[in-house]
Formats: C-alpha cells, structure tokens, sequence
C-alpha cells in the first residue's frame, strides 16, 4: 500500500484530525484579532506571573519585576521578527525592509507572519548580559528566574502556530496527523504530523517541572546556571529532534542534511549543557539584592 492510499484512508477514519480552527478569533470593525495573538498575550501573562510569584519568594523589587518584564517582552518580539528574516529571508533586508518594521500589502496590515525563536533566544541573552551589567545584577540569578518562566510563552506560541494551521510537519501516515485546512497549497487535503504539538507539550513539560523544582523543592535557592541550563538544554535538543518532522520552512534549505532550525539550535544547545555542568561542577547560589522596600527598591 502506498503512502498515498494510507493517508486517503485514514482522511476518511475517524484517526486522523481534521484541523478545522479559524485562525481568525474575532474582528473589531475591520479589524482582525487572530488566535495567535491573544495566545502570544496569553503566554506572556503567564510568564509574567511565574515572574512576579518568583519575586515574591525572594523578596526581590516589584518595580524591578516590571522593569525587566517589560523590556524582556519588547525584545522577545524584536528578536522574533528580525531573527525570522536574518536566518530564513535576509534577502528582505535589502529587497523590502520596511515590510519587516511595518508588514502592509496593497494597503493593508497583513499582521507580523514571520517570527524566529532562535532570534528572541539570541535577543534576550543579549538584553540579559547589558541589564545586568548596566544594574550590576548577577547574570545567572537573572537567567535562572527567566528561564524557569519563559517556557510557558513558548508554549502558548506554539498553540498559536497551531490555530494559525502554520509551521506544520511533514506529510506522514501516523494516526494521530492533522489536516490543515486553512494550511494553504500543498498542505491543506494532506495528513501532517503536529509539530506545533509535539514543541508546545515540551515547553510545557519544561515549564511544569521547573516551577515544581523551584517553588516546591528549591524555594529560593537555585545553583548557577541550572535552570537556564535545563531550559535551553531540553527546548532545543527537543527542536533539534522535532524539526525532522516537520517541512522544510524556505526552499533553499530542501535536501540538506541539517536545516536552519536544526543548525541554529546547536550552539544554544551547547550553552545549555555547559551552564548545566557549570551547575553542578562549581554550584553557586546568587541572590539579587535589590529587595522589596514599599514603593522602590533598594540595592542591600
């Protein structure tokens, strides 16, 4: 049986998935609000509490918080759009940069379709080596906390793509594979693996098990480099594998043994590891010390 009868019999099981989702959420006058957008917000909210609850138990600054929150989520986004056409369209830079400030055709606003993780990654590492230099913060406390939070965002992200019917896997006959029906030429009428499942259950994963690490069992105390190591570790070996089952993102990488993805996860898999064993070779625990002082915060 060929791969093409298996998938013309399994659109007509109840096996496989017919992802039916509109994309579109709602409108406000002629504006369209997509799914993704509200699960983008959502995930930041929820990255933002797990934050704020962090900060609580170590009696760090609010005003703090909300500082670093703040700038995180502003070059999160940055780093998404721009990381999209510096690995994927860097023809665009030359070609029509101002669609990637403000994404207008024919007059309209066609929304923000085209974001790299691997560019937010690079973004907040950068934002976080300037900030705590600049407020003479320890580097690792920082990166710890965040990396403990920031695996909900990415999750939500990932549903988001879902909803969107767009970085889809490749075409496969396994049980469990989506129709995506708004998927666009050559994907919708084909069975696919969810990809954007296999990532989102992940980051959950990663998510869940932190916070239980941290709020249940290390309340405070987190060796140097172990959560970020965790988190960067996990998300892109998990990328790293997951991208097999995925299609091919732009033309120019078909036939090649690695993709972008896959080669762009590859140093920050490396810096996972060495902070993990960084971690656990020379083990210590950073404090912030500005503490919570009413209205501001003070350096102790």
């Amino acid at each position: 049986m060929t791969l093409a009868s298996i998938q013309s019999t399994l659109m007509n099981t109840l096996l496989a998935v017919t992802w039916k989702a509109n994309p579109i959420a709602f409108h406000i006058g002629s504006i369209e609000v997509r799914w993704y957008g509200i699960l983008l917000a959502t995930g930041f909210m929820l990255a933002y509490f797990t934050f704020q609850k962090i900060f609580k138990v170590e009696n760090v600054s609010q005003k703090l918080l909300d500082k670093i929150s703040i700038w995180t989520i502003i070059w999160t986004i940055v780093g998404l759009r721009l990381g999209h056409f510096l690995f994927y369209e860097p023809e665009q830079f030359i070609t029509n940069p101002l669609e990637i400030i403000l994404p207008i055709h024919d007059g309209k606003f066609v929304g923000y379709q085209g974001l790299a993780s691997h560019g937010a990654v690079i973004a907040i590492l950068l934002f976080i080596i300037y900030y705590t230099w600049r407020h003479k913060i320890n580097i690792f406390w920082l990166l710890d906390r965040l990396g403990i939070a920031i695996p909900i965002a990415a999750a939500f992200v990932r549903i988001g793509n879902l909803m969107n019917h767009e970085i889809v896997g490749s075409i496969t006959d396994v049980p469990w594979a989506f129709d995506f029906i708004y998927g666009g030429l050559g994907v919708a009428g084909t069975l696919r693996h969810p990809s954007q499942l296999y990532e989102s259950i992940v980051y959950l994963l990663v998510f869940l098990g932190l916070a239980i690490y941290y709020f249940k069992f290390a309340k405070g105390k987190v060796a140097a480099g172990r959560t970020s190591g965790i988190t960067l570790f996990v998300i892109f070996t998990a990328r790293f594998i997951i991208e097999n089952f995925k299609e091919v993102q732009v033309a120019r990488e078909v036939g090649h043994a690695l993709n972008n993805g896959q080669i762009l996860s590859i140093p920050i898999i490396l810096i996972g590891l060495g902070l993990l064993i960084y971690s656990f070779v020379k083990p210590s625990y950073p404090e912030c010390q500005y503490k919570e002082t009413g209205n501001a915060y003070s350096k102790k």
